[in-house]
């Protein structure tokens, strides 16, 4: 009979250190080696026989020694079969080895023991493998709940991917940060594994759209971009053409305005390509640069010709202040002259010194004009030509007032009277004049 195991009954000597899964109320198989002569028998013949719950089994023969070592050898044989199925609820129990194998390789050896050459415990060693394959059918079961649970969670996730990238892809225009977004889902949706392959395309067709409609709106934009700042180039270039060919003007004030209505165009154009709107702008403000600097060597030369006027007007001031119009009328009014006249020659002074400069020179010649009319009302003829007009006339109607009266012409008498009355308050007012000159 033969004594070599099948190949699948061939275990690592050291496994037989394998320590069972002691789980409560679990089938306990014993170590076959520590009593053989329990489990089986070898006859005179030398055949080795194994005790069953049908009765004895022959299962080898043993003629190389004694026969107890023949038993031994036997029931080593089981010990490795023994560790075998105690490996396989330890990985199950760990959860560290595949279910369904495990309860494959259980099913393997179970079926091997009703021929199997060993010595030991059968009955207990085919319910530990019942309680093995018991725990690998639950652990398949579990594992396929896991696996759903996994692909409905992948589904949820990438559900959730496809929800945001056509989001991005409908109202995003923050362009690289969407864009980086999508490179990152993506990276993630190559993770995700577990997916049915028709939920899966599903899905992907979704995701591609989207991200085809996100590539084509940003497209759009940057070409519309492109195109505004083509526009805002050819624009820009105008305005620095113009702002080099005014460079040169002398007309500061209206030059000016213009070079500010010019940086409200140049800011209205937008922008043009970075390097185009560096170079153009560097020319505008060389151009805008240098007519403001000749502006300024104008001005400060101005204004230095102009404190200089200033100077000079403060000196006729002084002279003029000498004037006395009182001793001296037509000689003050003569000397005030020649002032007006050299004042004029002098020419501009700062403006914040006009008003000062001009207080004081109108104030000199309203004293010598008060002065000129204090002495016109002195010596007016007219005045007291009017006086003596006015006091004939008095005169007059009172001696027609006089006439009516007497010859009983009230009404005509009251009229000469009120027009005596008149000429009379006239002549008060120029008797008055003629006094006070």
């Amino acid at each position: 009979m033969d004594a070599v195991p099948p190949p699948s009954q061939v275990v690592s000597r050291q496994s037989a250190a394998v320590v069972p899964v002691q789980d409560a109320g679990a089938p306990q198989v014993a170590v076959a080696s520590a009593e053989p002569g329990k489990w089986g028998r070898v006859d005179e013949e030398g055949t080795v026989y194994v005790r069953t719950a049908d009765g004895e089994r022959p299962v080898g023969s043993w003629q190389a020694g004694e026969p107890e070592e023949g038993l031994a050898h036997y029931a080593r044989r089981f010990d490795d079969i023994r560790t075998e199925v105690e490996l396989l609820a330890t990985r199950l129990a760990s959860g560290s080895g595949d279910p369904k194998q495990a309860a494959t390789n259980a099913r393997h050896i179970k079926d091997s023991l009703a021929e199997a050459h060993v010595v030991g415990d059968l009955v207990a060693l085919e319910a530990r493998i019942d309680y093995v394959l018991g725990n690998a059918s639950v652990a398949v079961e579990a594992a396929k709940h896991a696996r759903e649970e996994a692909r409905a969670g992948s589904v949820a996730r990438k559900q959730e991917l496809v929800d945001e990238v056509e989001k991005l892809a409908e109202e995003s225009t923050q362009w690289k940060v969407a864009g980086d977004r999508l490179r990152a889902v993506l990276d993630e949706w190559k993770t995700i594994k577990g997916v049915d392959r028709k939920t899966d395309e599903q899905l992907w067709r979704r995701f591609s759209k989207a991200r085809d409609t996100f590539n084509r709106r940003r497209g759009s934009h940057f070409a519309d971009l492109d195109r505004q700042r083509a526009t805002a180039k050819t624009r820009k270039q105008e305005i620095v053409d113009e702002a080099e060919r005014i460079a040169e003007s002398d007309d500061w004030g209206a030059t000016a305005g213009r070079y500010k209505d010019l940086m409200v165009e140049w800011k209205a154009a937008g922008r043009a390509p970075k390097d185009a709107d560096d170079a153009l702008w560097q020319r505008f403000r060389a151009a805008q640069d240098a007519f403001f600097s000749r502006r300024s060597a104008v001005f400060d030369e101005r204004d230095a010709e102009f404190a200089d006027n200033a100077r000079k007007k403060e000196e006729l001031l002084q002279e003029a202040d000498k004037i006395n119009p009182g001793s001296d009328l037509d000689g003050a009014r003569a000397a005030l002259h020649r002032i007006q006249e050299r004042w004029e020659a002098i020419g501009k002074v700062p403006r914040e010194r006009i008003r000062d400069l001009e207080g004081k020179l109108r104030a000199i010649e309203d004293r010598v004009r008060t002065a000129a009319d204090a002495q016109w009302r002195r010596t007016d003829p007219e005045a007291e030509a009017r006086a003596a007009q006015f006091r004939e006339r008095v005169e007059q109607f009172e001696a027609q007032a006089a006439k009516a009266r007497a010859s009983g012409d009230n009404r005509r008498a009251d009229q000469a009277e009120a027009q005596a009355a008149q000429w009379r308050e006239w002549l008060a007012a120029a008797e008055q004049a003629v006094a006070t000159r």
